[in-house]
Parts: structure tokens; C-alpha cells; sequence
């Protein structure tokens, strides 16, 4: 048998890389193509995590509970086949509401609902349920909670019969969108680009304090590019980097908290960001592509603070390079060169005005030809079955929390809490934007305590950012504050996904590898509250604004990162570090004209040279000694 469940996943993976390929082009109506996605991705995720593995021995109940449910997915598969035309066409809340219609809407709940506890366990699924009891619950609750309910019907209609619940926006981005980059990723690793991102990156940074973490901050960069999953990123680079910088002088907590803070900003890294990116898309009904341009300083202001601080906490602990040997080998990176190829052509696409799916296409048609020149790994027919595989298994993992996520949405908004939960928000925080920023980032950091990004963005986005718009914060900044903490709640204890996976990696203390690497992460808290003040940090406005807001946001994460670390060319006093951190403030809320804004930045180029004083007055001491003219 499991000889058997094996062949038919590899077969489901193949048909479902290949039709999406073919709706890419010949693209048919909505309600055909999102219960397919969601049946396919619901079948992968049966298959690909069993109730108890085929190949053990012992009762035959779970795996026939397993066929079960791929019988049920196959009669509600035809049904919504036979039925897309009149899902098409009826008017909701007009035409009636069949036993038909209400049997496979539960079945489809159901199963997809299961998907999601195999895929990611109790957590999201919890949240769903709490969601769906709302809808029951409303007409006994008091205050703005009250609402009249839903009746049974109305909830199927909801749910599983229009372009709300399981089949709404967020599966039309995973069908769409999301899809289309996972495979670009896929195929990318397996022609061996990623190797490639973490040699550039050694041979780049590998010479200096502290090399072996600089080299994963690189690396995590680089493969951001191309991915856009924290846990992912971990997985793929952590077994080699987190050996590598405890070989170094990290301890294993250390080694651990540096991968998952570096692996989660490839969420925010274009072109290829997180699938929280993809749903704002949607959402806002915004080009993909002004998303990932609109990030583009955002993340470089994320990797550069922790590139900084990577830098003076080596100094401080006197961790050295990495071995010479490691380093110096600069052949291999020459000969496999041509793979960097593939990530220029996304990038390329996505500036000649191709939309983002077709953009991920043109990647993959250049991966497959680099993979034929020297230094690539030839995508041969065994390959490419085993990109088509790895691509299946990673989408619907993404495509089953997406789809259950609309459950969430379509509650949210068919009650009108998202409305009423704004309203109660601006009167906890007094109406301030500051007091809101606070509340709205606690928040999402909560929420997003062992949910995936994007399960902590939408209910976010749902719940917080009409409040932000209500206070004059711009749409897109206020989307980005919530990706932001999204993000960040990836590394942000007690339940920290990426820092979990991590320190699984290094054998360290998950607890103190996540307090390690929040830690680390704390220059990039500021980043979202930066771009709330100056929008024009997203390419809003502007060419002169935007370089201006650009350069205040890498001199105020800096100045920021300069007081966390304590340290710069040696140990700050406590009236420095004090004047850092104020520095940062004005730097990141602007609270001045122009010229203030220029002053801000003057004085933190001024601080920083008073600290290195002493090295440039003995630099110049050393250039004027007898014999030296």
C-alpha cells in the first residue's frame, strides 16, 4: 500500500503542476478552479501526513479512514464540477440553498478544516472555531459583540457557495499567485541556486568578525529572494550555516537564534516575499510587483540593522572569521555564476510589466536553461518529477491554511466585527496613533504566536488596520505595519515558529534560542513605525522624499542598533547609548521640517564620529610619525 498512496501522490503533484501551467493560460471561472485547487491541496496534505504511516504495520482503521477521506474529496471534487456553472451564476441571499449544496459545504469545511490541523495543528484550527462559533453565538453576546447570527444556510451560502469563506480572495491568490512562486523556488533549489547564495555570501563576508553569522544574514538575504517562508528558509540554510557558526565561537543557542531571525526577514525580501505579500496584493487589488517594491527598503533596512549589530557584538565578544580555507576558494562561485541568472529574469519580468505569475514563469524557464551550463545541476526528467513533487508538498501546506483562513474573513466581515472591533480599539488607545501602533503591534505579535504569517496578517488586517485608516495612516503603510509584526511574531517568545525549528537544528534550548533571537530583532521593531510617520519609505511620493525617508530609516535603525549593542569600535558610556536612542526616535517619528530632519541626521553622523574618535585621531597620529611623509 504504500507503494501505492506514494504513486498517486507523485501522479496528484504532476497533474496539479501541469494544470496549473494550463489555467495559467487558458484560465476558466472561478468557481471551478478554487474548489480544485483546494480538493488537490486537500488530497496532497492527506497523503503527504497520514494519520499513521502507510508503511507501519498494525490496525488498518487509520489508514482507512485516510481512503475514506480521499473518497469524499473525489465526490465533492464532482460536485463542484458538475455545479460551477450554477455556483456562476445563482444570486446569493436570492437563489434557495439546496440539501445537495448543504451536505458537500460541510463536507467541505470539514475536510478542509482537517487539512488544516494535520498541516499545522490545533492553533489555527482553534481560531477558526472560535470564528465559527461567533456566528452562533452572536445574538447572546453583549455589547459590540451582539449580532443577529446566521442561520444554517446563510452559513453554507457563505462558506462554500460564493467568492467568500474556503473559496474566496485568499485561495484566488493561492491559485493565482502563490503557486506560480513556490514552483520558481522549487525548481530553483533543485538546479542548485541556493548552494550558489550561500557560497556568494561566504566569500563576500566570511573574512570579517563574526563571519559565519554574516555570512547566514547573506544567505538568508540572498535566498529571501527566492523564498518566502521563515520555517522553509531555516530549514534550507540552517543545517549548514548553524554548524558553521558554532565551529566559530556561537553557542548553539546563539548559532540557533542568528538563523531564525536572518531566515525570517526573507518574508520581507522582493521578489519573492512571504504568501502574506501575495494576499495583501489581492486585498488591496495592487500590482504584486508595487507590493515587492514598495518592501525593498523596508528589508534592506531589516538586514542591515542586523547585519550591524551581527558586526559590533562580534567585536565585543572577539569572534573571529571564518577559517581561511573556507573563504578563499573562489572557483566553485565563478563556475556556477550563470545561476544568478534566474533571479535577475524574475526581476527583469516584473520591470518589463509582466503580471507576477507570469513573471515567476519567466524564472523558471531560465532556471531550467542555466541548469544545462557549466556549474548547474541539469534539470533531467528524474529532476524534474522531483521539482514537481517538492513543489506539490510545499503548496498545499500553503494553499490549505490560505483557503482556511477565508473562513476567518468571511465571518469577520459578514458580521461586521472587523467594524466594531476598530471602533472599541480607537477607544482603548484614546485616539492616539501611538497609543494605536502600540496596541495594533501587541496584537498581531499575539496573534501571531504559533500561527504561519499569514493566518496573523489577515486577522490583522481584518481587525486592525480599518482603526489605522480611521487615525489618517496611509492604506498601503498600514498594511505593511501589520505584515511587519506578522513577521516578526515568527521569532517573538513564548511561541516562536522559526526559532523553534532552529534551535531543533542546533540541539539548543528553544526557550532561550527565541529570547535570543528576539533580542536580536529588536532594531527591526522600529522599521514598521517609520514607515507609518513617512509613507515614502514604500515608494510613496516623491523622488526626493523617498531617498530622504530612506536614508532617515538606515541612520535610525542604526542609531538604534548602536544602543541595543552598546558598542561601537568600543563600550558606549550610558549618556551615549542615551543619546543614540534618542537620535533614533526623531530619526524614525520625524517629527520635524526638513531642515529638522537633516539636522536629526547630521547630529547622528556627528555621534557616531565622536565615538570614533579616537581611532581616527590615532589613524592620523600614526600618518604623521618621523618617516612617514
Amino acid at each position: 500500500m504504500a507503494q501505492s498512496m506514494e504513486l498517486l501522490r507523485r501522479t496528484l503533484g504532476v497533474v496539479w503542476f501541469l494544470g496549473q501551467i494550463y489555467i495559467l493560460y487558458y484560465p476558466p471561472i472561478p468557481m471551478l478552479v478554487r474548489p480544485l485547487h483546494v480538493m488537490m491541496a486537500t488530497a496532497l496534505v492527506v497523503l503527504w501526513f497520514p494519520l499513521r504511516d502507510w508503511r507501519e504495520r498494525g490496525s488498518p482503521i487509520l489508514p482507512l479512514i485516510d481512503l475514506s477521506i480521499i473518497g469524499a474529496l473525489i465526490a465533492a471534487t464532482a460536485y463542484y464540477v458538475l455545479r460551477a456553472d450554477y455556483l456562476t451564476e445563482r444570486m446569493e441571499n436570492v437563489d434557495p440553498v439546496l440539501l445537495s449544496d448543504i451536505v458537500f459545504g460541510v463536507l467541505t469545511l470539514f475536510l478542509t478544516c482537517e487539512a488544516v490541523r494535520r498541516v499545522l495543528g490545533w492553533n489555527l484550527l482553534s481560531v477558526i472555531i472560535v470564528f465559527v462559533a461567533y456566528c452562533w453565538a452572536g445574538p447572546w453576546l453583549p455589547g459590540w459583540l451582539h449580532f443577529q447570527g446566521f442561520d444554517f444556510p446563510e452559513f453554507i451560502e457563505i462558506m462554500s457557495m460564493a467568492g467568500h469563506g474556503v473559496f474566496g480572495i485568499t485561495t484566488e491568490t493561492s491559485v493565482t499567485l502563490v503557486f506560480y512562486f513556490l514552483a520558481f523556488s522549487a525548481m530553483y533549489t533543485v538546479v542548485g541556486g541556493t548552494e550558489l547564495f550561500m557560497d556568494v555570501a561566504i566569500k563576500l563576508v566570511g573574512r570579517y568578525p563574526g563571519g559565519a553569522a554574516k555570512a547566514e544574514v547573506v544567505s538568508s538575504a540572498l535566498f529571501g529572494t527566492v523564498s518566502g517562508s521563515a520555517v522553509a528558509n531555516v530549514t534550507a540554510t540552517g543545517s549548514f550555516t548553524i554548524p558553521l557558526m558554532m565551529r566559530t565561537g556561537y553557542s548553539r543557542e546563539a548559532a540557533a537564534a542568528h538563523e531564525a531571525i536572518a531566515s525570517t526577514g526573507g518574508q520581507l525580501m522582493p521578489p519573492v516575499m512571504g504568501v502574506a505579500a501575495f494576499v495583501m496584493a489581492d486585498i488591496l487589488r495592487m500590482p504584486y510587483s508595487q507590493i515587492a517594491l514598495a518592501a525593498t527598503l523596508p528589508a534592506i533596512a531589516y538586514f542591515g540593522s542586523l547585519y550591524v549589530l551581527v558586526h559590533l557584538n562580534a567585536l565585543r565578544s572577539g569572534i573571529g572569521s571564518l577559517p581561511i580555507a573556507d573563504i578563499d576558494a573562489i572557483a566553485p562561485v565563478l563556475r556556477r555564476i550563470a545561476l544568478l541568472l534566474p533571479p535577475a529574469a524574475l526581476i527583469g519580468a516584473f520591470a518589463s510589466g509582466y503580471d507576477a505569475s507570469m513573471a515567476a514563469v519567466v524564472g523558471m524557464v531560465v532556471a531550467w536553461a542555466c541548469s544545462y551550463l557549466p556549474g548547474g545541476r541539469p534539470l533531467t526528467p528524474s529532476r524534474f518529477l522531483e521539482m514537481m513533487d517538492d513543489c506539490a508538498r510545499q503548496a498545499s501546506a500553503v494553499a490549505i491554511p490560505i483557503a482556511a483562513i477565508g473562513i476567518i474573513i468571511a465571518v469577520a466581515v459578514q458580521s461586521n466585527l472587523a467594524i466594531k472591533f476598530s471602533t472599541q480599539m480607537l477607544s482603548l488607545s484614546g485616539g492616539t496613533l501611538i497609543g494605536s501602533l502600540a496596541f495594533v503591534a501587541l496584537g498581531i505579535v499575539v496573534l501571531g504566536m504559533g500561527l504561519p504569517t499569514v493566518a496573523a496578517y489577515v486577522i490583522g488586517a481584518i481587525l486592525f488596520v480599518p482603526a489605522l485608516q480611521k487615525l489618517g495612516v496611509d492604506v498601503l503603510a498600514s498594511h505593511f505595519f501589520v505584515l511587519f509584526f506578522a513577521v516578526l511574531s515568527m521569532v517573538t517568545p513564548p511561541v516562536a515558529l522559526a526559532s523553534y525549528t532552529a534551535a531543533g537544528i542546533a540541539k539548543a534550548n528553544a526557550n532561550k534560542t527565541g529570547l535570543y533571537a528576539f533580542l536580536l530583532g529588536l532594531p527591526s521593531f522600529l522599521i514598521p513605525v517609520a514607515f507609518v510617520y513617512k509613507p515614502a519609505i514604500l515608494f510613496i511620493g516623491s523622488p526626493g522624499n523617498i531617498v530622504l525617508a530612506g536614508i532617515m530609516l538606515l541612520c535610525g535603525t542604526s542609531a538604534w542598533t548602536v544602543m541595543i549593542a552598546g558598542y561601537l569600535d568600543r563600550a558606549l558610556s550610558i549618556v551615549e547609548r542615551m543619546l543614540f536612542a534618542v537620535l533614533a526616535m526623531l530619526l524614525i517619528l520625524s517629527p520635524f521640517d526638513l531642515a529638522g530632519d537633516l539636522a536629526s541626521v547630521g547630529a547622528f553622523l556627528m555621534l557616531t564620529g565622536w565615538c570614533f574618535r579616537h581611532r581616527l585621531s590615532g589613524r592620523r597620529h600614526h600618518q604623521t610619525l618621523p618617516g612617514r611623509e
